[in-house]
């Protein structure tokens, strides 16, 4: 689809705003929706405190839905009635979001700052634009820690490990979402990279990935909640476990727990914010603001200080600060690291887009059978 230049999103927005009233929302007002924990702590130090010194005029709204995200903006849109202002999602429910025409499409160059040396927004963000409505913020991954003190003298280092359940006895934790545990369990099985996704369009491919997961079911703890996997590792409940690397991050660098990352496998996924289409042009004007601040290279570097998540602007990496509490380098333990991306999951988050909700309840309807 092509870019709109931002004279024509902001008539769209205003012709939109016939429809989708501004709820609760008093002037000053700005609903930041994202995934709470670990990373809306980092968005609320490196964003949106220095944001409010320069704007101590705007009151911020945090909720903690953007797991919902997609179905949330659907009856939103449909009962006219839109009460999120900027929203953080990954790149296949902004794609699908984008595609379903719920949110509004963005003209990087036009609305977002330039690196420090000049180069547009959009090349700084590059492949990070996955969507014409996304603004980038950071790259997380989905990836293995594993208790340094219960895997004895061979440390695991391949994500195949997680299926060795001779060499590496106990219980794994894994999300509860095919997401991932597909495309591993298939490449555990033999699938080249290459060519996982087709086959996982297949019954048959299908059944391969489930009948691989099959083989370790009886030592799996299902996860919904980023914070399960730290939690069960803190308290050596699990041998391995799949999470997003931030949140694994103080487990072993704050709480020095007996903890360590497989990097092997991971699976990043790059995240920012779309904003809603449909809002009345006060706000729309608040969060084009924000996030013009929120995403410059500086903001973006300083982000990744809180919370070890790869900015998105290639710009930002070189400017990473240390930890603000910790004063250790950061940089060791972003997934973007050139040490942590020698076998990478490689995700297809247009597939993903169109494909994640035959791909659940095909999921779903085996973890029942399998409970």
């Amino acid at each position: 689809m092509k870019l709109k230049k931002l004279a024509l999103i902001f008539t769209a927005s205003v012709f939109a705003s016939s429809v989708a009233h501004a709820g609760n929302h008093t002037a000053g007002d700005l609903t930041i929706v994202s995934w709470g924990g670990a990373y809306k702590e980092a968005q609320v130090n490196a964003l949106q405190k220095p944001y409010n010194a320069r704007h101590p005029g705007i009151n911020f709204i945090n909720d903690d839905s953007s797991g919902e995200a997609v179905a949330k903006l659907r009856a939103m849109s449909e009962a006219g009635n839109i009460t999120w202002d900027v929203v953080n999602v990954d790149a296949a429910a902004a794609i699908r979001l984008c595609d379903e025409g719920l949110a509004m499409e963005i003209d990087h160059d036009a609305v977002l700052p330039a690196a420090p040396d000049g180069t547009p927004a959009s090349k700084d963000f590059g492949k990070m634009i996955v969507t014409d409505c996304l603004v980038p913020s950071d790259v997380y991954s989905t990836a293995f820690g594993y208790r340094t003190d219960k895997v004895g003298s061979k440390p695991p280092t391949s994500v195949c490990d997680v299926f060795d359940t001779k060499t590496y006895p106990g219980k794994r934790a894994l999300e509860k979402s095919p997401v991932n545990n597909l495309q591993w369990a298939l490449m555990c099985d033999g699938v080249p990279q290459a060519e996982v996704y087709d086959l996982l369009e297949t019954d048959a491919g299908m059944q391969r990935a489930l009948a691989k997961l099959d083989t370790i079911k009886d030592e799996v703890i299902w996860w919904s909640s980023g914070t399960d996997t730290p939690q069960l590792l803190a308290d050596g409940e699990v041998v391995m476990g799949s999470a997003y690397n931030g949140r694994l991050f103080p487990l072993i660098e704050e709480q020095k727990q007996p903890v360590a990352m497989l990097w092997d496998g991971q699976a990043p996924d790059p995240e920012g914010w779309i904003i809603p289409k449909g809002l009345p042009e006060d706000r729309l004007e608040r969060a084009l603001a924000f996030l013009k601040f929120a995403t410059d290279t500086q903001r973006l570097a300083d982000q990744a200080s809180y919370i070890p998540y790869g900015p998105a602007r290639a710009s930002s990496a070189p400017l990473v600060p240390k930890h603000p509490k910790l004063g250790i380098d950061v940089k060791p333990h972003l997934p973007s690291d050139p040490a942590n991306t020698k076998n990478v999951l490689e995700a297809n988050y247009e597939w993903w887009a169109d494909n994640r909700d035959d791909m659940n309840t095909k999921f779903q309807a085996w973890f029942a059978k399998s409970k």
